[in-house]
């Protein structure tokens, strides 16, 4: 007697019979990157969908294909212009490693993404799972994908007592998911997982009633999927506190650029009291602004402005913004430029800092 694999233990074409019929009667089908083979759109949707809202993003991607509408347009572009097109979505790695993925497709591929997922993982940015789906939809290979989505059914439906998220725990995932893949209807298949996930199996109030997958889902049969999947074990989180400098002379307002890595990395913004985000601002003084700003040109008057908090994924940022008048202005230069506030929209600034700025840009105040 032939003893059973794990694979063999773990298969079971129902599964994917089940996902592939409901996601061809009432999945999505009309999503702007759908219904296309073009891998630079799919890989430009799954970059951004990442850690991010199909609602957030419909807009994000329609600007961005509109100014750089191939990798070849969005290879030639500066990085500053595919900085400005992303500000406000955030995960600014995102679009750095976007950049100089486009980059190296071109130089290494003559601008044709491969179609061979372990040659799409090792371009900048993409994993394991975003480089199963680009090649999934792009030229129908049969591999798994293992996205928050996925791994929030698959935890409900098979009944996963541990935190997905562990090594361990997303090893066995990935050997599941491998065993599942249908032999034929990929691309629905992979499309459906996605749209259970986002439509029916959301983290919060899940629709099971409708959900193709309830007959055989352990949580739905008791009651727990309140708690499935296990969450991540919480951590303390960290706070950090800033004091930007928001510099105005005759129409501009004076933006620094940021270093590659790090928060915002790659971005424009304020200058920084000390240069750093470990400064205790609630023990700034108005003479320590006065002497910071100085290097900008002579102070005429500074003011304190509303403070601001920002909460990125690991901490919270305190912000507090210093308006600076000056009465003559120094030289900026190197990584520091002088900004037309009429054109403050449009430069590659932090989701706050933007805000900020077009808050204080009404007529007047910057003339």
């Amino acid at each position: 007697m032939k003893r059973l694999t794990e694979f063999d233990q773990l298969a079971d074409p129902t599964f994917s019979h089940a996902v592939i019929r409901w996601q061809r009667t009432h999945g999505r089908h009309t999503l702007p990157w759908q219904n296309t083979t073009d891998a630079y759109r799919i890989w430009l949707s799954e970059i951004m969908l990442q850690q991010t809202q199909v609602a957030a993003v419909l807009g994000y991607y329609a600007r961005f294909l509109e100014r750089f509408p191939t990798v070849q347009a969005l290879a030639d572009a500066p990085l500053d212009d595919v900085m400005a097109h992303w500000s406000g979505l955030g995960y600014y790695t995102r679009a750095r490693n976007l950049h100089a993925c486009a980059r190296r497709v071109v130089e290494e591929y003559g601008g044709v993404f491969p179609g061979d997922p372990a040659l799409l993982a090792d371009l900048p940015g993409i994993g394991r799972s975003t480089a199963a789906a680009i090649a999934a939809f792009s030229v129908g290979a049969r591999v798994a994908i293992m996205d928050g989505n996925v791994k929030r059914v698959f935890a409900r439906v098979f009944g996963i007592e541990q935190y997905p998220g562990g090594k361990r725990v997303e090893d066995a995932l990935w050997r599941r998911a491998d065993a599942l893949l249908p032999e034929q209807g990929i691309e629905s298949y992979t499309q459906g997982l996605m749209d259970l996930g986002a439509t029916l199996c959301t983290r919060s109030r899940p629709d099971c009633p409708r959900c193709p997958l309830k007959e055989r889902c352990v949580a739905y049969a008791t009651g727990r999927t309140a708690e499935l999947p296990v969450r991540k074990p919480k951590k303390t989180s960290p706070e950090k506190r800033a004091a930007l400098l928001v510099v105005i002379d005759r129409g501009q307002v004076l933006l620094e650029q940021r270093p590659g890595t790090g928060i915002w990395g790659g971005l424009m913004s304020l200058p920084e009291v000390d240069g750093h985000l470990g400064v205790d601002v609630d023990a700034v003084l108005a003479s320590e602004i006065t002497v910071a700003a100085a290097q900008f040109g002579a102070v005429e008057e500074i003011q304190a402005l509303r403070p601001l908090v920002h909460v990125f994924t690991h901490y919270k940022l305190h912000i507090a913004p210093w308006q600076v008048v000056l009465s003559e202005r120094g030289g900026a230069t190197g990584r520091h430029v002088w900004w037309d506030m009429e054109r403050i929209d449009a430069a590659p600034l932090p989701a706050p800092v933007k805000k900020l700025l077009l808050e204080l840009g009404r007529p007047g105040l910057f003339n």
